[in-house]
């Protein structure tokens, strides 16, 4: 049973790491500046940037070991989420690509509440 647990978290990371890669592609598109990489052909890991403007970056982190999102605004840390609100923060900026929303306009719902 934990061997093929093991293999589905790796397969996942697998998929997260390809969606993170594809989720830069679109955003450079669209005017943002964005990043995503990987260490070697085993998608196993993945470290991806984007810049809101106005020295606000967004980073997450992935790999078998964990996933972690931060969030900074002029060198400070507004916000680390880890595992599923990480992954769950991580839709709010695919909802960009989405929605089309300009990089201007993006306030991410945890900053929204603070």
């Amino acid at each position: 049973m934990f061997i093929r647990l093991a293999e589905q978290h790796r397969q996942f990371v697998r998929e997260l790491v390809m969606n993170l890669k594809a989720l830069a592609i679109v955003l450079e598109r669209r005017g943002y500046l964005a990043s995503c990489y990987t260490c070697g052909s085993q998608m196993n890991s993945a470290s991806f940037m984007v810049s809101l403007g106005d020295n606000h970056l967004i980073r997450f982190l992935v790999s078998d070991y964990g996933i972690t999102w931060t969030e900074m605004r002029d060198d400070r840390e507004l916000m680390k989420l880890e595992g599923a609100e990480a992954i769950a923060q991580l839709q709010e900026l695919a909802n960009l690509v989405k929605y089309q929303i300009a990089p201007s306009e993006y306030r991410p719902a945890a900053v929204q509440k603070a």
